[in-house]
């Protein structure tokens, strides 16, 4: 699902805004999404932080967004110099499109590997989409 051209990495981002926007971008890049969904992105975080913990902010679109996914994606933004997301650091912005809820199984196993410090650490720091790639593969992503 996590594929290499779907990762950027040593982002800056004034704002969890923008953030959400470069992580969303890529999902319309990727063809897994309609432009529409970013702003149900950015009106998910509205409602609900997408803070999930260990620096990891995972946005995604609102019930209505589903109509504007394509296919399921994922998008990786690495931001090492953090991101405010409500008061929390956002190092890793994991940008989530899910078609028929195959995103479901993908946020739970995301959670999985987030849940290890030390995991969330290898991907802030990942020098290469490589490495975290082939993190996200120990966990069959």
């Amino acid at each position: 699902m996590i594929q290499k051209e779907n990762i950027v990495l040593n982002q800056t981002a004034g704002s969890k805004e923008e953030a959400i926007r470069k992580a969303g971008q890529i999902l319309v890049e990727q063809g897994a999404v309609e432009a529409a969904y970013i702003d149900s992105m950015l009106e998910r975080e509205k409602v609900v932080s997408t803070f999930m913990g260990n620096g990891l902010a995972i946005p995604h679109g609102t019930d209505e967004g589903k109509t504007s996914v394509i296919k399921s994606g994922l998008s990786l933004v690495q931001v090492p110099g953090g991101v405010d997301f409500d008061g929390n650091e956002a190092k890793v912005v994991l940008g989530i499109a899910g078609k028929n809820n195959e995103h479901l199984e993908m946020l739970q196993k995301i959670a999985v590997l987030f849940s290890e410090e030390e995991n969330a650490e290898k991907v802030i720091n990942a020098s290469s989409a490589d490495e975290i790639i082939a993190l996200f593969e120990n966990e069959d992503l």
